[in-house]
């Protein structure tokens, strides 16, 4: 997967679109919600910062995949929530607050968490001798700009323009998803000779991580006895994550720039929508 205009340029566009439509549905009670009702919260962001990495880990050392591709997987695995599980969680009439609260705080948390995270896993499956690593202070600046800025702006249209961000705040969801899905169909069309060999690589791990971690957020609420829309919101957070961020640090040519470790987000991406559905059918009217 070469480097183009399509994974440089519609990424970032279309993540900070994303972000943007997480601002317009956010307001600063939403974080305060976090210390109101802290135990969804914390058990939520409990399995999206620490579980998550650490079944991403497991999987990779399991799985045969190459280094490049275990390292894409963990920069996955670092990168949870994100719209698509907000948008879930509404389909299936979930505690959308919840859902907005997690992804809201873990995209704070993972500025400073993904460049950790990636830099182990790039020398542990890489070796020690390998040069490329992400500058942890140069990637903390720049994620913070790729998602707190837009989220900040779009949190400002909601405090100062009311109506226009929720009339704005459906459609732009959406059209981040349509872009996602066009920045996936691009690759995959640009890649069509590559396509099964990629699906061969990681579509088994990529699906395993998938269930593996919904059923974990599931599993983890019922447990903790939070209500069944609160399990719903934290089974879609924990178990869905963040493709397009991940396929953003993979392949842009202000941070890794090595579109191979972008492939496990852009098949994982694919798969997440199928099972999204899934979900969608079967929780949406329980």
């Amino acid at each position: 997967m070469e480097s183009n205009f399509l994974i440089s340029v519609l990424l970032l566009l279309t993540l900070f679109i994303t972000m943007l439509g997480m601002g317009l549905g956010l307001t600063l009670d939403d974080f305060k919600r976090v210390l109101i009702e802290p135990k969804g919260a914390i058990l939520g962001l409990i399995a999206q910062l620490i579980m998550l990495p650490l079944v991403g880990f497991i999987l990779v050392n399991i799985f045969p995949l190459s280094p490049e591709l275990a390292v894409g997987l963990m920069i996955l695995t670092a990168s949870p929530g994100g719209p698509t599980s907000n948008l879930i969680t509404y389909l299936v009439k979930g505690n959308v607050a919840l859902s907005i609260t997690l992804t809201a705080v873990s995209s704070l948390i993972t500025i400073f968490t993904i460049p950790i995270i990636t830099n182990f896993s790039m020398e542990n499956f890489m070796g020690q001798a390998v040069t490329l690593e992400l500058p942890f202070a140069k990637t903390v600046l720049q994620i913070a700009v790729l998602t707190l800025i837009p989220i900040s702006i779009g949190m400002l249209i909601r405090y100062h323009r009311f109506k226009l961000a929720i009339k704005l705040e459906k459609s732009v969801k959406w059209l981040s998803l349509f872009l996602l899905g066009v920045i996936i169909v691009g690759l995959l069309v640009k890649e069509r000779n590559n396509v099964a060999d990629f699906f061969l690589q990681v579509g088994a791990v990529t699906l395993t991580l998938n269930i593996l971690t919904m059923a974990l957020g599931y599993s983890l609420s019922t447990l903790s006895k939070l209500d069944r829309a609160s399990s719903k919101s934290i089974t879609a957070e924990v178990g869905i994550q963040n493709a397009m961020l991940a396929m953003t640090i993979a392949s842009t040519s202000t941070l890794l720039n090595i579109p191979t470790m972008a492939i496990p987000a852009a098949v994982y991406a694919l798969i997440m929508y199928v099972t999204g559905a899934i979900f969608i059918w079967i929780m949406g009217d329980i």
